[in-house]
């Protein structure tokens, strides 16, 4: 085989800049024909703006890219799919009231005579659902169908335009462990059809379990690549952070104090169907230990936080934080009797994308005096206060203090919005999925950072999909299934088999802790 065809795409010294930061610093990348190139990196190393590059979005001011062995210039996402080239980005582009058919055909419609031809696009869609095992209902509403199912429409739409080079932007960051295992079975099936994939990840196990090589970034630089069959996740954890990653957390032994959070028969209305998302719930959190809520994604846990946050109406129940009810209390006020929020989607509850990365580290404290003085904001106290968390949570982006959220990689605004919520220090933090789309040395941040919380008697309550989060940080199990808790769990004395048996709602506990 000649040299010039062997790789399908290259990228030959590509930088990238933006205002503060140099994205992409000469940066070399070659996806082989029918491989998984899995591209690796820690939060903001450039790995999302290399594949924007690919696809048209970005224009780099140095570098060129080859497919097939001949230099294409890709001005817009229209030449990169002329070019096969399609991308799945970490935040769906669905539009949520159109039917998962007509997301799949947008743009790419078949017609005559000005008339949309749909019987034709639906047998097509449906073929290759059927093909690549993709099950997905076509006249189903986006709105209405899991993150899961959502993907799949993303999948679905590339295989429609026939795109052969597929890059996929942390694919699995909002999947449940077993919609992962699914993607990952999908992503194989692909490549043995003859598809190239590029993958982004910092998720080590999925990338040992379906790459064939992994291409490392470090602060937008290019570091190296490796076959994934000659490393080991330790090796490929010190390429990406530059120094050895414990992926265990160190914690001693939980010294529960007194009830900071008490939860009686709580419910909350579903908006979707006329039985209660969350239903009778009770629970008590107590100061100096971390409760995690486990489960499936969609079983309730959503509702549950916003119920607890104020962001729902409760059906009924009776919440009390530190000893006063809370139950009708108005968002502000619970935030004043103690409670801090992580919220699970960063964009919607977390921040307010186009302020700026220190207005958006005073939304819930702008009004205290330390902050303000007659009305009127001291912006001087903002910005060194800011600063004070970027340093302390190594939270990076281009311009500092003022540059606009919207513009910072997905886990450096997750890593903003966890230093923003345990900077307030009050008794209660609820932290819900706070390590989504962060990269491993990130992760080791955040644990220790809770566990240091706890230690200091704070009570955690962490609601979380990933099961080695789980089992590492909590002291006490309770595992959600439809809207209810199924079992309480010591993590010490369960296996995870165990949990999932729980978490499918194939077990559960009788009161009294015993299993049926």
């Amino acid at each position: 085989m000649d040299k010039a065809s062997e790789y399908v795409i290259e990228m030959l010294h590509i930088t990238k800049e933006f205002p503060g930061i140099k994205a992409n610093d000469d940066i070399t990348l070659q996806l082989r024909r029918g491989e998984i190139h899995a591209l690796l990196g820690e939060n903001g190393a450039g790995k999302s703006t290399l594949m924007s590059v690919l696809f048209g979005l970005y224009q780099p001011e140095e570098g060129e890219i080859r497919k097939d062995g001949k230099v294409v210039k890709i001005n817009n996402p229209n030449d990169a799919t002329a070019l096969h080239i399609g991308m799945v980005h970490q935040h769906f582009k669905l539009i949520d009231v159109f039917t998962v058919l007509d997301n799949i055909i947008l743009g790419a419609e078949d017609t005559k005579m000005g008339f949309l031809q749909k019987k034709e696009a639906r047998k097509k869609v449906q073929e290759l659902s059927d093909r690549y095992g993709l099950k997905v209902d076509l006249d189903a509403k986006v709105e209405d169908i899991t993150v899961g199912m959502q993907q799949r429409v993303e999948i679905l739409k590339m295989l429609y335009r026939d795109n052969e080079i597929l890059i996929f932007d942390e694919p699995t960051a909002v999947l449940t462990p077993q919609e992962i295992e699914e993607l990952l079975q999908i992503m194989k099936g692909l490549t043995k059809e003859g598809k190239s994939i590029l993958f982004i990840s910092h998720k080590l196990n999925e990338i040992m379990e379906v790459a064939d090589r992994v291409s490392v970034l470090r602060k937008g630089k290019y570091i190296g690549t490796v076959n994934t069959a000659d490393t080991t996740k330790e090796e490929l954890s010190r390429m990406m952070v530059g120094r050895p990653v414990q992926l265990v957390v160190e914690k001693g032994p939980a010294h529960p104090g007194e009830p900071v959070l008490e939860i009686e028969n709580l419910s909350v209305a579903s908006p979707i169907h006329k039985k209660n998302a969350v239903n009778n719930v009770s629970l008590t959190v107590r100061a100096g230990e971390i409760v995690c809520i486990a489960g499936i994604d969609g079983n309730g846990q959503s509702e549950f936080v916003y119920g607890l946050s104020g962001l729902e109406k409760l059906t009924s129940g009776k919440i009390h934080l530190c000893g006063k009810d809370i139950t009708s209390a108005a968002i502000r006020q619970r935030s004043f009797a103690g409670m801090s929020h992580i919220p699970e989607d960063r964009h919607k509850h977390g921040l307010v994308l186009d302020y700026t990365l220190e207005q958006n580290m005073v939304l819930q404290s702008y009004y205290e005096p330390r902050f303000q003085s007659h009305g009127f904001i001291r912006f001087d106290a903002v910005r060194s206060y800011a600063e004070k968390l970027i340093d302390q949570f190594d939270v990076r982006s281009g311009q500092g203090p003022i540059t606009v959220a919207r513009s910072m990689s997905g886990g450096n605004q997750q890593k903003a919005i966890v230093a923003r919520e345990i900077d307030r220090d009050l008794p209660l933090i609820i932290a819900v999925q706070p390590t989504r789309g962060l990269d491993v040395g990130a992760i080791e941040g955040v644990h220790r950072e809770l566990v240091a919380q706890r230690d200091a008697g704070k009570a955690v309550l962490l609601v979380s999909l990933e099961l080695d989060e789980v089992m590492n940080l909590s002291d006490r199990i309770l595992v959600m299934y439809e809207g209810e808790i199924v079992g309480e769990f010591d993590p010490k004395k369960v296996t995870v088999e165990e949990l999932g048996l729980y978490m499918a709602g194939a077990k559960r506990q009788e009161k009294g802790g015993k299993s049926a």
